[in-house]
């Protein structure tokens, strides 16, 4: 079996489409992007939409203040009450919304995320925005954009567009969350699992997911995705 991929007893491989290094150079692009679109970034907060959004806005507050050798507020923010399907869905555990200390108002708040699929996560997330203030401008930031738009929502920036079936699933990884980096690519789990965004990699019971053990799942392993 390839080092990139990841196979379950009773079930295909997942194959790895970004690894580490990938990641990395994918997020300081992103970094620079924000920089140029916004001048400079003197007014960018990041919000992390929870759970693997808040990972991945941490660590491009760090990339930013790396380049430009000053703070860049980030923080996180939770979609669930906001979802549009939330009577549908079985009860699930609250995330936690905790903006930076300058707020939002008048600033150019950056939404960031792991995968765009459907935009429900994201419009959800702009409602949710609304109760914590004004921003000036909105924007999206996404690792992965696998299509399959159910409303009209666009990442402004992206670190990989990856084209997918509805019979496939996409699932970041990230070290802090999973102790691994990777972007993995596998088969549906059932006739409607590619419906979710992002889909989720499901193990067998007797198999964990990679650093699930000892920690509350997350929305992904919950199979509630964007």
């Amino acid at each position: 079996m390839a080092d990139g991929d990841l196979r379950t007893p009773d079930g295909p491989a997942h194959k790895a489409v970004l690894e580490g290094p990938d990641i990395r150079r994918a997020l300081t692009r992103i970094a620079h992007e924000i920089l140029e679109r916004t001048k400079g970034g003197d007014d960018v907060v990041l919000l992390g939409i929870q759970t693997r959004g808040v990972t991945l806005a941490r660590r491009l507050a760090a990339q930013l203040e790396h380049v430009e050798g000053r703070r860049v507020p980030w923080g996180s923010i939770d979609v669930t009450m906001y979802r549009d399907d939330l009577r549908m869905k079985p009860a699930r555990a609250l995330g936690r919304t905790e903006p930076p200390p300058e707020g939002v108002d008048d600033r150019i708040v950056v939404l960031v995320d792991d995968v765009l699929f459907s935009g429900r996560t994201v419009r959800a997330a702009l409602d949710a925005l609304n109760d914590l203030g004004r921003p000036r401008a909105v924007q999206l930031a996404v690792l992965v954009d696998r299509g399959h738009r159910e409303v009209p929502i666009r990442a402004d920036y992206v670190g990989k567009n990856l084209p997918t079936s509805m019979r496939e699933t996409v699932r970041v990884l990230l070290a802090e969350n999973d102790a691994r980096d990777a972007v993995v690519l596998g088969p549906a789990d059932g006739p409607r699992a590619g419906t979710r965004e992002g889909g989720s990699l499901r193990f067998p019971a007797s198999v964990p997911a990679p650093g699930a053990a000892g920690r509350t799942a997350s929305r992904d392993e919950e199979g509630d995705r964007r």
